[in-house]
């Protein structure tokens, strides 16, 4: 008897409705530390020659000044996104002086709070906004958690693929928004329940400075990681420690219950967290001696705050809640956040795993995806804390709804099950790219050596080495490959007019705002 998935893979195969997956569209944003030559974070200001984070569209920073943000445009051809995420590279690294981008997600060497500035915006109401919620973050999680840097792939489908599915199934009474909305979703609840393989494929980050622990280090004993050298702490078989509760998945928001079985839930979820009061939160104070500690003392400040492995997105208007505009308008693509940088790829992530992460996404997308309810959820967050902190163990085992399966038995099986996904996705875009990628992580599942994270550790092994010698290595042999590179005089002209525009921009915001930021405040928080 035919699953759900097998014939909605039917309905792909003849060559007329190839043209439905030729337009997926992809977007990558890129976090990486401005680092100094001896593995300091840098403590000078956003080069003026990138312009200003505010307002420009592809540079900007995220939690610190020194935490670069590069973001491509939207493209339908993954070596399209790469090659201009490539060029900021190039482009930024020209104007960087002696300092470098470092390679890893987990951070250089930390010298205390002090050593960890928070990014500015200048003094319009939303660039004040977005500084005083960076403030909120340092004072509910501290600063070292928000150095963290990782990869987040923006996905989505074109209007034809929901249009071409809905046709062909039960939700022909829906809109065409809600429909979609509801597609999205079920992609959301099939990544969750299938993340932990992509910790095990792409994780990085099995190790981390002493200094991320601040007190000189000493706070690393209470880690629970085991030491690999006088520099570095590890834990032997973790493929992610960025994902982890040190990193972003941290107890603080294990309170939240986010729901993702329909939009209206989430929205709900997600609203009401923004409105609960928080007595640890309310503990720090909203202000003090005038000013700003974080833009409230709720659960959550913003919606961005929530820190999810994967979001629905839509793109909102200015000055509009993200919350607001995906309630109103509906889910316009999703964004992969749990992706660990590749410290060995020159832009964090390789362009294999670039076409494996749309086989994965669109089969997310096809399989059947059941509401997700308490036990499972259970399920599905244990999976991905036991691949993160040992998925590359010896017969590691998962739980399969309550039934233990081996991580290598499993993993095979779903690689298996997208194998028609790849082959659809190589015959709608006349490449061999995509069955290449499974084949690469296939090999990952096979020879567990080949994962990102075995290969961080076996090369300071090897070499013998620190964490942040490896890396600042790594970092200097990846900045020589993007300042050796002769950009056209053509592009270079591009990205400075882009740098000189989003300048005036932010100039335009500071004159324009009419309101004070504590009505501008009051007024965000308030609107629906």
């Amino acid at each position: 008897m035919a699953t759900e998935y097998q014939d909605r893979l039917e309905l792909f195969q003849p060559h007329a409705n190839h043209s439905v997956l030729r337009g997926i569209c992809h977007g990558i944003e890129r976090e990486s530390l401005r680092v100094t030559s001896d593995a300091r974070l840098s403590l000078k200001y956003h080069p003026e020659k990138l312009g200003r984070p505010l307002t420009h569209p592809y540079i900007t920073t995220d939690y610190s000044e020194a935490l670069l943000e590069f973001i491509t445009p939207v493209h339908c051809r993954i070596d399209d996104t790469l090659s201009f995420l490539e060029q900021l590279h190039q482009y930024t690294c020209q104007h960087l002086g002696e300092e470098v981008l470092w390679a890893g997600s987990m951070p250089p060497l930390l010298e205390g709070d002090d050593s960890i500035p928070i990014a500015q915006f200048g003094s319009s109401n939303i660039g004040l906004m977005k500084t005083v919620y960076r403030e909120g973050l340092w004072h509910r999680y501290g600063k070292p958690m928000q150095t963290i840097a990782g990869i987040h792939y923006n996905f989505s489908f074109p209007e034809e693929f929901w249009s071409f599915l809905q046709q062909h199934s039960n939700g022909a009474g829906l809109e065409s928004r809600d429909f979609r909305s509801a597609g999205y979703f079920a992609l959301i609840r099939n990544f969750l329940r299938h993340s932990w393989l992509l910790m095990y494929l792409f994780g990085a980050s099995p190790v981390v400075s002493r200094s991320f622990f601040g007190d000189g280090g000493k706070g690393a004993e209470q880690s629970g990681l085991q030491v690999l050298d006088k520099d570095s702490l590890f834990l032997p078989y973790a493929t992610s420690l960025r994902m982890s509760d040190m990193g972003y998945s941290n107890n603080a928001q294990s309170s939240l219950s986010i729901c993702y079985n329909t939009l209206d839930e989430y929205v709900e979820c997600l609203s009401r967290a923004i409105r609960t009061p928080y007595s640890p939160y309310e503990a720090i104070g909203l202000k003090k001696a005038g000013k700003y500690l974080q833009l409230n003392t709720n659960l959550l400040q913003i919606e961005n705050e929530y820190y999810s492995t994967i979001r629905p997105k839509r793109i909102a208007r200015s000055g509009e809640k993200p919350v607001t505009a995906i309630r109103n308008e509906g889910v316009e693509y999703v964004e992969v956040r749990c992706l660990d940088t590749n410290p060995f790829e020159p832009l964090g992530i390789s362009e294999v795993d670039a076409h494996f992460m749309d086989v994965f996404l669109v089969y997310c997308a096809l399989q059947s995806s059941a509401p997700i309810h308490a036990s499972e959820c259970a399920e599905v967050s244990n999976n991905f804390k036991t691949v993160v902190m040992e998925g590359r163990r010896p017969g590691v085992e998962l739980q399969q709804k309550g039934q233990s399966v081996t991580l290598k038995n499993q993993g095979l099986q779903l690689l298996d099950e997208m194998a028609p996904i790849a082959e659809l996705l190589d015959e709608a875009n006349d490449s061999s790219l995509f069955v290449d990628s499974l084949s690469a992580q296939k090999a990952k599942l096979n020879d567990v050596s080949l994962t990102p994270s075995a290969q961080l550790l076996d090369t300071i092994e090897a070499e013998g080495i620190s964490y942040l010698e490896l890396m600042m290595s790594l970092s200097r042999k990846h900045a020589k490959g993007f300042s050796e590179h002769d950009m056209s005089a053509e592009r270079i002209s591009y990205f400075e007019q882009v740098a000189q525009r989003s300048i005036a921009d932010q100039l335009a915001r500071e004159s324009n705002d009419k309101k004070g930021f504590d009505e501008f405040l009051k007024d965000y928080m308030a609107a629906d």
